[in-house]
Order: C-alpha cells, then sequence, then structure tokens
C-alpha cells in the first residue's frame, strides 16, 4: 500500500503549520514488515482462535501486517496535541443508538497501554512509535477437507489498513491496491478454456458518487460519460472521492484535487505505456465506490446482429468498498483497462483523536461459470448484509408525487385535489402514497416559514397530511436538511454552520436552477437542526414518508469544516443516523441527491438516477449530450437500468417518476417504455401528472403496470451493452413452483412484499460467493423470481428494447431468454445430474414454446429447434420502444394459460387455473377494475371443439387468432374479452370455457 499525506495549514487544527501546504508520498514495500501474525478475533475467550468475522462475508482467516514508522509517526510528545485537539462534545439535546458491529476484528495495539501494549520483534521491545498495520482476509470454506469447488477458487480478498492518531499529519488518501490486469479465463485444471480463451479486458462497469450520476458498463477505449456543464455548475454532483495528483497541491480551490475535475471529461486518452503514475488525473476511467472490468469474449457485436450478453463472456473482476463509512473509495482505471488503482479518499481527514482507518476493501476474480446471472451479484449481496440493508423492510410503493407538473407551483387547494383524484382511483390502481414536494416553505432551511396564502394559516402542514390520510393514504413530504438558499432566515442566523472550502470562501454546491448551500454534518448545532426538522415533519406535522434530497451537501468538498478529524463519509453517516434517529424505524425514507455507499442500511428507498424530464434527452438551453445529472428520460432509464442490480437488495429502486401527461414531449412508446422498464425492475413507482388531465390511453399503460410483482429482473445485457451504458435485455422467471411455506402454498393471496421480507435473510446464503450447494433453479430465486397460481406452470417474461433514435430489427439469442435448466444449466457450469426432472420448462421444450407479446397482444409459437440451431428471437422495434415477451413451454395434449393484455407479468393478474377435461376455470384477481382479454391454448379433438365461454357468470365469447400444430397434435389458441368491475364479487373475474 502507499500512503499519501499533506501538512495542514488550517488554523483550526495546526496554526503553526508550514506554508505552503508540503505534500510527501510515502511508499511501503515488503522491507517495512516488522511482523506478521494471525488475527485473532476480539472477545472470542481463545487466544489460540485465529480468524475474524467481516458481517456480510462470514468468518474468514486473517492476518494481521505491522509496518514500521516511517513518516510522522504518533509519539508521547504529541500526545498532549491530540488531547487539545479533541473536540468537545455539546449537548444538543438527543443521543444517537448503539451501533451494531461489522466485525470482531481487534482494536489496533496504540490503543493498548501498560500491561497490554503491544509488543513485536525479536527483542519484543514495547512500541512506542506505531506505522500503518494491515489487516487481509479470506473466507473460510464451509468444509476445507474437501477438495475446493470453483466457486470457492473465485473467493474475494478483504483487507483494511489503520493508520495511528498523529495531530501532524492530514491524510489524503491511501492507494490500497496498485494492479495489472490479465483476464484469462482457466478451467480447474489450470489450462486455457477452449470456449473463452480470451485476455482482453472489454467492458467496465462505473458507479457515480450519488443518486444522479451516472453509472453503467462503457466500453473499453470509449471515453466515460459525464457531465457536459461546467464544473462550477455540476462538479459538487460527481465528486465522490478525489485523490491528489503531482509533487504538490493548492488549497485554492474548492476541491483537493488541484487538476481533476469530475464532472467533465478531462480524463487523461493516453495508454497506460506513457503515463508514470496512475492516479484520478491520469486515469481514463474512475469509478466511486466499487467498479467490474469484464470481458465479453469479443470486440465486437455478433456477426448476426445479435445483442452481446453477459453469460456469453469470460470472467470478470470486481473491486471496491464493502461500506463507505470510513471514507468515499474510488477505483482508477487506465484506458486500456489493464491497470487500475484503490483509493481509499479521506482529502485532508486529520487524526488528532482516533486512529484513521479505511473500510474493508474488497477484490473478486470471477469465472463466468461460477457466477449467477450477474457478475456482481456476491459483491452486492456482500455489502447489502455487512451494512445491514433495509432491502425489504417496507411494502412496495404506487404513489403520487407533486413535482413535474407543479414544480414550487404548489398549494393546500391542488394538493389535496390530487389526492382526491387519487383516491377515486384506487379501484383501478391501489395509491398508498401523495408526497408533498419542493415548493411549500418561502427557503430551503427555513422548513417552517410556508408559503403566505398557500397553506392553511394554523397548522398548515398538519392538516395537509391528515387531509392526505383520510383519502387511504400515506403522505409524504419533500425536505433538503442539509441545504439551505443563500437568502434565508438560517443562512444569516448561523454562517458559521456553512461549509467552507480550502479558501475560507463558502463550498461549492454545484447549481439546480440555483446556487444554494451546504451545512457542515461535522457540526453538532447543525446535527441538532437536523433532527428538530426531521422530527418535525414526522412527529408534529404527521407525514409518513420523508423525500430527503441534495444530501451530498452535507459532505462537500472543503477543510472549513467544525470536526476536520472526520472524513466527508465519516461526517455523512453520522448525519444519516441522526436522520433516522429523528424519524424512527417506521418512517420510510427516500434518499435522493444522496451519496450511494454511505446510505446503505439507513434509506429505505434511494433514488438511483437523474430527474426525468419532459423530452427525451435534455432539452435546450441546456446540452442535450449530457450523461450526467441533467434531467431527462434517457438519463432516468439508463441508470434505472444499470442499477437494478441494487433493488431489492440494498433498497428499493425509486427510478423516480412515470410522466404520463400529454404536457410531455414524450412518445407512447417512451411512456411505454419507461413503465415497462419500472414494472421489469421492481422498483417503486410513483405518477407525478395533473391527475384530472391524463388521458385513459396513457392512465392504462400504468394500470397494466400495477401491481408491481416484488421482484426484480436480470438485467442480460448489463456488462457487455455497446448503448451508452443502457441494457435492453431484462428477464424475470415466473413459476407455479415454489419453495415458500406449505401456509403460503395453501394460501396464495398473500402479501408478495412480506415474503419477501421472510425470505430476504436467505439470499446471502443462496448467492453468497461460495455456496456449496450447485447453481439455483431459476425457479428458487425470490428476488428474480415471481410466484403465481397453482396451474399456471412455469415461464419467463423477457423484456426487448430498442434504445436507438431509429427503427431497428432486435435479436437476442432466444436460448438466454428460457430457463437454464433446457441447456442443464451450461451457462453457469452447474452438472446434469443437479438438475430437477421439474426445474422449469426444460421438461416439455421439445414441444417448442408459445410466445405472447403483451403490448401488442401477438402471438407466435417457436420450435424446439430455434434452441438445437441457437437461432435468435427476431423483433423489430420502433425507436425508444420496448416490448414484452411471455415465453412457455408448450404442451399439445393440455390447456394452458398464454398471457393477458391486463398485466405485464402475464400471470400475476390470475389467482387460480384450472384446466380439466372438459373445462377451463380461471378466476383473475378482482380486487381493481380491469379490461381487456385474456389468451388460453386448447388442444382440439375431443376436447374444446364446440366450447361454450362465460364471463362473469355471463355468456362470453372467444376468438381464434392461432392455429399451432404441436407434436403432430392441433391446437388453437384464443382471446377471451374479460371485465373485471373490481367489486369482489363471487363470479367477478371468472371466466369458464367448457366441452
Amino acid at each position: 500500500p502507499k500512503r499519501r499525506g499533506k501538512w495542514s495549514s488550517m488554523k483550526r487544527t495546526m496554526s503553526g503549520a508550514p506554508k505552503p501546504i508540503h505534500r510527501v508520498k510515502v511508499d511501503y514495500t515488503v522491507e517495512d514488515i516488522m511482523h506478521i501474525e494471525p488475527v485473532s478475533a476480539a472477545n472470542t475467550g481463545d487466544e489460540e482462535a485465529d480468524g475474524v468475522w467481516i458481517r456480510g462475508v462470514g468468518n474468514c482467516h486473517a492476518l494481521r501486517i505491522y509496518l514500521r514508522p516511517k513518516f510522522g509517526s504518533c509519539s508521547d510528545e504529541s500526545q498532549s496535541i491530540i488531547d487539545s485537539g479533541a473536540k468537545p462534545n455539546k449537548d444538543i439535546g438527543f443521543e444517537l443508538s448503539a451501533m451494531d458491529k461489522w466485525d470482531n476484528l481487534q482494536s489496533p495495539p496504540w490503543n493498548s497501554k501498560g500491561d497490554d501494549a503491544k509488543k513485536l520483534g525479536e527483542d519484543q521491545k514495547e512500541v512506542k512509535h506505531w506505522g500503518p498495520i494491515l489487516t487481509f482476509a479470506i473466507p473460510c470454506q464451509d468444509d476445507e477437507s474437501k477438495e475446493p469447488t470453483a466457486k470457492d477458487k473465485c473467493q474475494p480478498l478483504l483487507w483494511k489498513v489503520h493508520h495511528p492518531p498523529n495531530p501532524n499529519v492530514a491524510l489524503d488518501s491511501f492507494l490500497l491496491m496498485e494492479g495489472a490486469l490479465n483476464l484469462h479465463m482457466q478451467n480447474l485444471q489450470g489450462k486455457s478454456s477452449s470456449s473463452f480463451d480470451y485476455d482482453v479486458p472489454t467492458n467496465v462497469y462505473v458507479n457515480g458518487y450519488q443518486s444522479w450520476s451516472f453509472a453503467g458498463s462503457v466500453v473499453q477505449g470509449e471515453p466515460q460519460p459525464g457531465s457536459a456543464m461546467p464544473d462550477v455548475l455540476s462538479g459538487a454532483f460527481n465528486r465522490g472521492g478525489v485523490v491528489l495528483s503531482g509533487d504538490h497541491a493548492s488549497c485554492d480551490g474548492d476541491s483537493w484535487s488541484d487538476n481533476f475535475e469530475t464532472a467533465t471529461n478531462t480524463r487523461n486518452t493516453n495508454s497506460m505505456d506513457d503515463v508514470e503514475e496512475l492516479n484520478a488525473t491520469t486515469a481514463f476511467y474512475k469509478s466511486d465506490m466499487f467498479a467490474c472490468i469484464s470481458s465479453n469474449g469479443t470486440t465486437s457485436p455478433h456477426d448476426d446482429g445479435r445483442i452481446l450478453l453477459d453469460e456469453e463472456g469470460g470472467p470478470a473482476l470486481i473491486t471496491g468498498f464493502l461500506s463507505q463509512r470510513k471514507q468515499y473509495g474510488v477505483v482508477c482505471m487506465d484506458k486500456g483497462l489493464r491497470h487500475f488503482n484503490l483509493f481509499a479518499c479521506h482529502e485532508g481527514q486529520v487524526a488528532t483523536r482516533n486512529d484513521i482507518s479505511s473500510d474493508w476493501a474488497y477484490l473478486q476474480i470471477v469465472d463466468s461459470s461460477c457466477y449467477d446471472e450477474e457478475a456482481m451479484v456476491y459483491y452486492i449481496h456482500a455489502c447489502g448484509d455487512h451494512n445491514d440493508a433495509r432491502a425489504m423492510e417496507k411494502g412496495l410503493t404506487y404513489g403520487w408525487c407533486s413535482w413535474y407538473h407543479y414544480y414550487e407551483n404548489i398549494d393546500h387547494d391542488s394538493l389535496s385535489k390530487n389526492a382526491h383524484v387519487l383516491n377515486k382511483a384506487k379501484s383501478k390502481i391501489g395509491f398508498n402514497l401523495c408526497l408533498v414536494d419542493d415548493g411549500y416553505m418561502t427557503s430551503w432551511g427555513d422548513w417552517t416559514s410556508l408559503k403566505p396564502g398557500k397553506f392553511v394559516k394554523e397548522g398548515g402542514m398538519r392538516v395537509l397530511a391528515d387531509a392526505i390520510r383520510s383519502k387511504g393514504m400515506q403522505p409524504g413530504v419533500w425536505l433538503a436538511p442539509f441545504a439551505c438558499d443563500k437568502n434565508s432566515k438560517l443562512a444569516k442566523d448561523h454562517p458559521d454552520w456553512i461549509i467552507r472550502n480550502d479558501s475560507g470562501r463558502y463550498s461549492n454546491s454545484a447549481n439546480c436552477g440555483k446556487f444554494f448551500y451546504g451545512l457542515d454534518a461535522t457540526n453538532p448545532e447543525v446535527r441538532k437542526h437536523v433532527y428538530d426538522t426531521i422530527h418535525r415533519a414526522v412527529h408534529e406535522w404527521g407525514f409518513d414518508v420523508l423525500k430527503l434530497d441534495f444530501l451530498y451537501a452535507s459532505c462537500l468538498a472543503g477543510n472549513g469544516k467544525y470536526d476536520n478529524t472526520m472524513s466527508r463519509a465519516e461526517a455523512f453517516y453520522l448525519g444519516l443516523r441522526t436522520i433516522r434517529e429523528a424519524a424512527g424505524d417506521e418512517t420510510f425514507i427516500i434518499g435522493c441527491g444522496c451519496p450511494l455507499g454511505t446510505a446503505i442500511g439507513w434509506a429505505d428507498g434511494m433514488r438511483v438516477s437523474c430527474d426525468t424530464g419532459p423530452t427525451w434527452l435534455p432539452e435546450f438551453p441546456l446540452p442535450h449530450w449530457d450523461n450526467g445529472t441533467l434531467p431527462s428520460l434517457r438519463g432516468m432509464l439508463r441508470n434505472t437500468l444499470s442499477r437494478s442490480v441494487l433493488g431489492h437488495r440494498w433498497w428499493h429502486n425509486d427510478p423516480d417518476c412515470v410522466l404520463l401527461g400529454n404536457t410531455t414531449k414524450h412518445t407512447d412508446n417512451e411512456v411505454i417504455s419507461a413503465a415497462s422498464v419500472v414494472g421489469m425492475t421492481g422498483g417503486m413507482f410513483l405518477l407525478s401528472d395533473d391527475m384530472e388531465k391524463v388521458s385513459d390511453a396513457r392512465l392504462s399503460v400504468a394500470r397494466k403496470i400495477f401491481p408491481l410483482t416484488g421482484v426484480t429482473a436480470v438485467p442480460l445485457d448489463l456488462h457487455s451493452t455497446m448503448n451508452g451504458g443502457m441494457p435492453s435485455v431484462l428477464r424475470l422467471w415466473c413459476t407455479e413452483k415454489s419453495i415458500m411455506t406449505d401456509e403460503v402454498n395453501d394460501n396464495f393471496e398473500v402479501d408478495v412484499s412480506g415474503i419477501l421480507r421472510e425470505q430476504a435473510s436467505k439470499l446471502q446464503t443462496e448467492v453468497g460467493w461460495s455456496p456449496r450447494n450447485n447453481n439455483i433453479d431459476p425457479y428458487s430465486r425470490e428476488r428474480s423470481c415471481f410466484f403465481v397460481a397453482p396451474g399456471l406452470g412455469s415461464w419467463t417474461v423477457a423484456s426487448l428494447s430498442n434504445w436507438m433514435s431509429h427503427s431497428t430489427t432486435m435479436s437476442v439469442s432466444f436460448a438466454a431468454l428460457v430457463a437454464h435448466s433446457i441447456q442443464d444449466f451450461a451457462a453457469m457450469g452447474a452438472p446434469k445430474d443437479s438438475i430437477s426432472s421439474n426445474a422449469g420448462p426444460g421438461e416439455k421444450s421439445e414441444n417448442g414454446y408459445h410466445v405472447f407479446s403483451f403490448w401488442s397482444s401477438e402471438y407466435v409459437w417457436i420450435p424446439h429447434e430455434t434452441l438445437v440451431d441457437n437461432s435468435p428471437l427476431v423483433k423489430k422495434l420502433e425507436s425508444h420502444q420496448t416490448e414484452i415477451f411471455h415465453i412457455k413451454p408448450a404442451d399439445p395434449t393440455s390447456c394452458q394459460y398464454i398471457g393477458s393484455d391486463l398485466h405485464f407479468s402475464c400471470g400475476f393478474e390470475v389467482s387460480s387455473f384450472v384446466a380439466g377435461e372438459k373445462r377451463v376455470l380461471i378466476e383473475l384477481k378482482n380486487n381493481y377494475a380491469k379490461k381487456g382479454s385474456v389468451y388460453l391454448y386448447l388442444p382440439v379433438g375431443k376436447k374444446f371443439d364446440n366450447a361454450t365461454v362465460e364471463v362473469n357468470g355471463a355468456e362470453g365469447s372467444m376468438e381464434i387468432i392461432a392455429r399451432p400444430t404441436l407434436g403432430g397434435n392441433e391446437g388453437v389458441v384464443v382471446r377471451v374479452p374479460v371485465v373485471i368491475k373490481g367489486t369482489g364479487e363471487e363470479d367477478d373475474g371468472v371466466v369458464s370455457i367448457s366441452c
């Protein structure tokens, strides 16, 4: 590791420091190792017990390496400076709850005194001057007596560094990994694989700093998408971890980086051979918290134009941090993806009271035969468990937000009117949230200053919340607790609360249509202000849901803070703890403009994209080529797709609102695509129009997505997309077969979110880094598979999207859209004998597949030979159009439910399906009013030649739309029109077809 430090000239930390700042880079090699020892877990009572437990990873073998002091090591003489530099603890009226431990690692030895003092070296002298300490950990195998499996050989390496207290040092960063990468797949015998003999990384998944920042896969050599706005307007939006470069640094700017602008594409474009040192300036790619470098096996598309899929590629490298509580970490990579560095960025943190440590760093190389549908799955799950994620603590959210129609121009009457319309529409869509967004206060920061004449004078916000609740919905409110307007009363009364940059000026918070100030979360008085603001909104105003925006403002870059012994990440983490303490555990908190890693475990929902907008691209005068934080439907969809892997693992993903109104410039195809992506990825579903003016045609799009299934589709081309980070293929599993309890199977009408909450604890063991069991049956994956009524069978739902600006013929491997059981799980390396005979559609695949296109209501039968000769599924799509396919194995002798145009899943709308010799009985869920058609396959011959149809207890009709011949047996596919009144009456939604 390399440690980078600098002397600070800040008055509040080192009044006597020399000027200008002197920056020193310190390298450590193996020659600097003083001592190596196995790690014993803290409080085990067994000094001989080696190893450490890390939350989210489990029990690990671990080593601790002691490095000799080389630079500014702490001594007895500096202890008085440490004591005098400590900030006094102010009584601010509340206490934070105790935190669970992240690991049981013993505290650093410099905290020991007297007889407990650490002794190192051959002479066993007591150490008085300490250098950094490294701890390395590797997960233990479940049964180490057995031969390691392929997955055991993909286990991650974890490590962290502790730096001793020292008041003379302001730490810039730790360089935790300086790596040269050669991705080359090998089999267990160490020989190159004939199928995936590639050593060229082709893509890198880049994660942005906060909610709005770009996230997605970038093709090797192509520039990293970024903001098209000047740094002064957008830099703070995207400024996560910052690493100094060069020999000297100036403290005249807004951040520690004197020559790197994170918001613009100013990264180095040279190859690594021309770069002496890889850092945030010379790097071509920079990713916050984690990155995934992968090889899709080729640098060009398939010859037949088929979409490249992740499972067809080679290995992947995932590196990053398990958390962002200690610092903001970044991964820097060169243009060829051959070299990468991992930095823990402390940006001037002064160790006057405590040691400085990094979060646990993580590095894993995953063979494509080992990962379960997506390369980052083990890392994402480990992070969620490590931070005690609230992935399914609350139910699913369907609601309305005031922002995109009214913006700041809201009042009590307009909000009450829409709440009334939402209540009337609950027979069609079960809205459970009405969110009051920005615009009710006179200034940010002055949260009790309601706009005169716009709201009830006495108890205005309480009256509004009660009015919403009376309509059967949870009231929600928008706040920006760590922000204030320049002209606010708060800014005038408390200028010392505002974060300042290294020059003493107010730190730049970027521009969201205005400049504003960020409040210093290290200041206890600021935290008291935030506590009071949140407590008031929940316990006095009565709001159940909080949308907390511009949270990055609590940790803007700059050393003009109350307490410089905290890193930016530590400051924000303290702010989040304050928010949750004030709100209480039952309040649903949505993060927005929020640094992602620090919020895991504290946010229930998280905005994962930039704001949507009324146009596909940012609208003039904004630059349409922007790939940063400017509002646009394209930006919203891109991040919703690329960050879908976080949904229901870290929190409920908030993709932002789906805009249905004709006041936008969205085409019908774009509205349908937005709804399809939200439905398939299973995130929060919010509308934001004047609900009185939404047309029935547009509202019907939302009705076909509602209710959400509670599961998240897997993007099949997340790491191999060549379309600006936008995946085009999503896949869900659907089945009547489940591993749910008998009680759930006997009573299918259960709360989906309740099932998921109960099963959330299983996720880590099912898709952990090294499960001893075989690969998981697709129909046993709760996160990407939803359960349907008995009798419906098993199938897949797949969406295909054309994100280009012109129509094109889309082509994707058909084999990838059906269950892996038909290929004996070859794509995941599972042996044939691990596949159950009833694992899914493989058992009847020889008869071909029913394929129903949901949005166009088109049917086609695809023969089994399509799989044998690896033919693709082909569909011509217009610009920005999405189609959803329901793909079910055909059975020529049985009646089968093909799908419907009632719900995008083509099965979630059914509560019962019974197919007998002479009768088919379908009971559709009748708690909401719907109108459309169901589609069935009926074998002919002795069955159903002269069938009669009843719908809702009255005579119905059916229309033959296809006559497929399956295995020599003739059959028909019929369409049956249905009208569900939503009254819950006995016959409502019942369809009967009899001989």
